[in-house]
């Protein structure tokens, strides 16, 4: 599936796409390559080539020529390629030239500029975002409404997810484009009884589960007089979660393109995954409540005793080592998002954030972009000198 983070282009790029080969308009800062449309429009392609590399957002709107109905909009919205920057903006990207290539595939995500930048002149087209203090800039939650159609933040989120009837590409377009709650509180999710236990403060984490890691570690130790037999299949465990929580990012949270077109599907990522993309700044939705994380932590426990047979004291080994693991995910996954943090965690910070405000659809790993970087996931962006 291509990603969803379009390139930019300057108007002179869009110019030369003037033909029956390549033929891109624009309306307003959209750009729309309308090459293959052309011989399905209604009014003849001819009409359709001889604003080639212009802009048609008066056109559409003359009384004269055509008024153009909404549903003319929704088959442009099918041919978006990208957005266009000024060329003052373009050459601030580091190369003087916008990232467009004409094929409508963002193959490098210039421009992000680093969360610590106080004078950027980037802003992604598409989220709006620029800087670390855009990411705390309170939405307008009527204007937002009325504009995109979606969900209304000052009314309980899950019954107008649930009954929204959002199309599963609609609703992925809209939940990936992060908003941002009042004062960084949390949004109502069900606005009832229930509202308290959709929050999970990050504490939490560390106090539920590391006394039970400690205990499993405690019995696992007992088969063994050397411990450092215990030691090495806690590592073990510690490094097989690596590959769990790249796997979960990726295939389970982000099961986008295999998501079923229905509003039981949609609203079970909503509720995983997607209110977080919606809101990544919520502080009490950033790690997962513990009787969640026993819902998916239980078949790993059989699955540990599957693969380790021999012993279960070492397949205990492995699975508190595993379980080590999703306490320090999820400690950082929140660090990442809420605190300052030291240098190497400064840049994995802005690595997440590229994940959440560039391009959701590459960058998984959240405590190391390992994985990322051996399956051909790692998300790259150029982060410009301040």
């Amino acid at each position: 599936m291509p990603a969803r983070t379009l390139p930019t282009f300057t108007r002179a790029q869009v110019e030369s796409h003037n033909s029956k080969k390549s033929c891109y308009v624009t309306i307003g800062s959209k750009v729309f390559d309308v090459t293959d449309f052309a011989a399905d429009h209604p009014g003849g392609a001819d009409l359709v080539f001889d604003y080639a590399g212009r802009d048609i957002e008066d056109i559409l709107k003359d009384p004269t020529s055509h008024p153009h109905s909404d549903a003319a909009y929704e088959v442009l919205d099918d041919s978006i390629v990208g957005f266009v920057i000024s060329e003052k903006a373009a050459a601030a990207n580091g190369n003087g030239k916008a990232n467009g290539n004409g094929n409508g595939a963002a193959k490098q995500l210039d421009g992000f500029c680093p969360i610590d930048a106080k004078d950027d002149p980037d802003v992604h087209p598409r989220t709006g975002m620029k800087c670390e203090e855009d990411l705390s800039k309170d939405t307008d939650y009527n204007t937002d409404y009325s504009r995109h159609k979606f969900l209304d933040l000052s009314r309980p989120l899950f019954p107008q997810i649930w009954f929204g009837g959002f199309s599963k590409e609609f609703y992925l377009d809209q939940v990936h484009r992060p908003r941002h709650y009042k004062g960084g509180a949390s949004a109502p999710l069900f606005g009832n009884f229930l509202e308290p236990l959709s929050k999970t403060p990050w504490w939490l984490i560390p106090t539920v589960w590391l006394p039970a890691v400690g205990y499993g570690l405690y019995l696992a130790s007992e088969a063994y007089d050397n411990q450092l037999w215990t030691l090495a299949y806690w590592l073990s465990g510690l490094l097989i979660w690596t590959i769990v929580e790249y796997g979960l990012h990726r295939f389970l949270f982000h099961l986008d393109y295999y998501l079923p077109d229905n509003r039981v599907g949609i609203t079970l990522h909503f509720l995983l995954h997607g209110i977080h993309h919606y809101l990544p700044m919520d502080k009490y939705r950033l790690v997962m409540p513990p009787t969640l994380f026993i819902l998916l932590a239980t078949p790993f426990w059989y699955l540990a005793h599957i693969i380790i047979p021999y012993s279960w004291h070492a397949a205990t080994a492995v699975y508190c080592g595993a379980i080590f693991g999703y306490v320090c995910y999820d400690l950082t996954h929140y660090f990442l998002h809420h605190q300052n943090l030291p240098l190497w965690y400064k840049e994995l910070k802005k690595y997440h954030l590229a994940h959440h405000f560039l391009d959701y659809e590459l960058g998984f790993g959240v405590t190391s972009k390992f994985w990322d970087t051996i399956f051909g996931t790692e998300l790259q962006y150029r982060v410009k000198a301040n």
